[in-house]
């Protein structure tokens, strides 16, 4: 790939609308419902700046593209990664900006709780993956237009490790971005996910926001407890934690009485990224042999609370 030409963003929601602001040049987006109307009419908004798109819900409609962004749900994905064939041609990159434990986290190891069927890795082949951890706050205020609350940043790398003109092209592509090139993205991911996966689906359970989950004992001790475990993991498996839960705590209370994308989607109704943040990580300790009460207490409590309100179908345990 000597330069994407043809980019496309899967899913319009917040974070995909941040992508549309941040791309130069034509766009298309791979959208659904009243959000498709809104870009067909009016175009993507991102903080009342509008950019003309091409929109579709039919990946067919849009062709082969250079790079593919995938801005939706990780739980979305395995029903629709079958569908996105006809945007990836020879040397399609794909780029997902997702949360939590990703299908092509590992070289040799399908997490059944992130890719239940094994039909993400079928159509996206690990190969095509550039790594990306997305550091900012968005939400959605209407139908195809979105307002950026915190932060511009993005961590792009090669899943196993080093540099690559693939990787450059990207960069340069997302430049709008605070971009950081990594050496070693899986531990970004993880790390991310570490400072996530508590905050998060507390946020679901309580309707606290961020400040008032920190600010609470007992909520936050059994927040570290789950954070100690999750650190535990991750020195087994090459992203070990460098810092402690406190040190994490001090970042997160910088951005303020904010509401988590958890909690964002159980006030809209919207299913809940239960198990790419938790299900995923209890996977790769139970491989492991690692105990977790903490967080089998925490995944308990988030996927019942989930259930009742209609938000989490339970495929597997």
């Amino acid at each position: 790939m000597s330069g994407p030409r043809r980019v496309c963003v899967v899913g319009a929601g917040a974070v995909g609308a941040v992508f549309g602001a941040r791309i130069d040049g034509p766009l298309s987006v791979l959208a659904r419902g009243a959000t498709l109307t809104a870009l067909r009419e009016r175009g993507w908004s991102l903080d009342g700046a509008v950019r003309p798109v091409t929109a579709s819900d039919d990946p067919a409609d849009l062709g082969e593209q250079d790079v593919v962004i995938l801005t939706v749900k990780a739980h979305a994905l395995p029903g629709l990664a079958p569908a996105l064939e006809p945007l990836l041609g020879p040397g399609t990159v794909v780029v997902p900006a997702l949360n939590g434990v990703p299908w092509w986290f590992f070289p040799d190891r399908a997490l059944r709780s992130v890719d239940p069927d094994g039909t993400i890795a079928a159509t996206i082949d690990r190969s095509r993956v550039i790594g990306c951890v997305v550091h900012l706050s968005a939400a959605v205020t209407a139908p195809g237009e979105a307002a950026l609350a915190a932060g511009n940043g993005l961590i792009l790398g090669e899943p196993d490790g080093g540099g690559s003109a693939r990787l450059d092209a990207v960069a340069e592509l997302l430049s709008g971005f605070d971009v950081t090139l990594s050496a070693d993205v899986r531990r970004d991911v993880w790390y991310k996910l570490w400072g996530n996966m508590t905050v998060n689906p507390i946020s679901a359970l309580t309707g606290a926001t961020a400040d008032r989950i920190l600010d609470d004992p007992l909520v936050n001790g059994f927040a570290h407890a789950v954070m100690r475990e999750a650190a535990a993991i991750g020195a087994r498996i090459g992203c070990p934690i460098e810092q402690s839960p406190v040190d994490r705590n001090a970042v997160t209370r910088r951005l303020g009485a904010f509401k988590t994308s958890m909690l964002q989607d159980a006030e809209a109704g919207r299913p809940l990224e239960i198990d790419a943040m938790l299900t995923a990580v209890r996977e790769i300790a139970g491989a492991l042999d690692v105990p977790t009460p903490s967080l089998d207490a925490l995944l308990g409590l988030t996927r019942l609370a989930a259930e009742q309100r209609g938000l989490y179908q339970k495929a597997h345990d």
